[in-house]
């Protein structure tokens, strides 16, 4: 059963377009000069006219970024972090999956930072607990999660991620679990189709799964657990904060072959009785608060699928509650950085 998540709710670098605005609903861009230009020149759009160019850094960086592909999207202003970064907000119309949803994105500081303007950065899709419809609660500031990430970066405990909070259902009535159900919206495609091409359009990624993963917490959790297990070519890791780990939508009545397809139990159990290989290991960070239920489940659920390819790590938060402040607390214990150690981090320039 879903479990409600309770809404607990450096100076601005210089060329970054995203940082000259500063009032919410005002126009923001994550555009960057260099890269603006890179794409405006031939080859460097899709980060190959530099290989075999003698600079190590260089070819590294052009052989494992993709530029953003566009078209791209019109972002306004959400939120402005402690560090000047903004948060931006756009409606996305997802083309594989025909649902349209809005999208809330934040890029780290060193996102805009020349010496990084030719390399990818790791996407982080951070979902919430709840329903998460209207809004994804990650988009305000109140919960830290950008402004933690950026602490984060610059004492070398986690990657300086992009973050990416779309909706996560289409209504406030159902949980879709992150699936597509037959006869709704289809919103596994949404999740792990539209979701990262409009990123891919849109920012500078690497084109591995090395820099893609989750967070989620609660029902959020469980989308993003589902997504990395049921997709382990295409995300690499997740954090996942107090989640159920098996589909329980009343939606899915008379599908349960759909069902058990959309089963993370039933996911990990078959890519754990694989042999280990790091073109599939996935990296699964389970979270959980001492005051909340759960805890056993999560145990008996590393014990029976952390095995092969499925790597787990689980970090129990003292005195923790089911709720995203507990989750952002146990993320910098711990968490962030584990997955951080397992994925592609940004190339600067040499």
């Amino acid at each position: 059963m879903k479990r409600p998540l309770k809404a607990l709710v450096a100076a601005a670098v210089l060329g970054s377009l995203a940082l000259a605005t500063g009032c919410s609903g005002e126009p923001v861009s994550f555009d960057t000069p260099p890269a603006a230009a890179a794409s405006a020149d031939g080859g460097k759009a899709t980060g190959g006219s530099s290989s075999g160019s003698g600079d190590k850094a260089a070819d590294e960086a052009a052989a494992k970024t993709l530029m953003p592909t566009g078209p791209k999207a019109e972002f306004t202003t959400q939120n402005t972090v402690d560090d000047g970064t903004k948060i931006g907000v756009t409606t996305l119309e997802g083309k594989k999956s025909g649902f349209t949803g809005k999208v809330w994105v934040w890029a780290p500081p060193q996102y805009f930072d020349p010496k990084y303007a030719n390399s990818g950065f790791p996407v982080l899709i951070a979902l919430p607990g709840g329903n998460g419809y209207p809004k994804n609660y990650w988009m305000g500031t109140d919960l830290k999660l950008q402004s933690s990430i950026s602490k984060w970066s610059k004492e070398g405990k986690s990657l300086p991620f992009i973050v990416v909070m779309p909706v996560l259902n289409p209504d406030d009535k159902y949980y879709y679990d992150g699936s597509d159900i037959p006869g709704q919206q289809k919103m596994g495609t949404w999740m792990t189709e539209d979701v990262p091409d409009f990123v891919r359009a849109n920012f500078r990624t690497f084109k591995s799964r090395d820099g893609w993963a989750f967070m989620g917490s609660s029902s959020g959790a469980f989308v993003g657990l589902k997504s990395v297990l049921k997709h382990p070519d295409k995300f690499k890791a997740v954090i996942a904060s107090g989640p159920d780990t098996v589909p329980d939508s009343p939606l899915w009545a008379g599908h349960e072959a759909e069902k058990a397809a959309n089963n993370p139990e039933k996911l990990a159990k078959a890519l754990s009785a694989q042999p280990a290989d790091p073109e599939k290991d996935v990296y699964l960070a389970f979270q959980i608060g001492t005051k909340e239920s759960g805890l056993n489940n999560l145990r008996n659920f590393i014990k029976n699928y952390g095995k092969g390819p499925v790597k787990t790590r689980l970090e129990v938060i003292q005195d923790g509650e089911h709720n995203a402040k507990t989750y952002v607390k146990g993320m910098g214990d711990g968490s962030i950085q584990w997955i951080s150690e397992h994925m592609q981090a940004p190339i600067p320039a040499s």
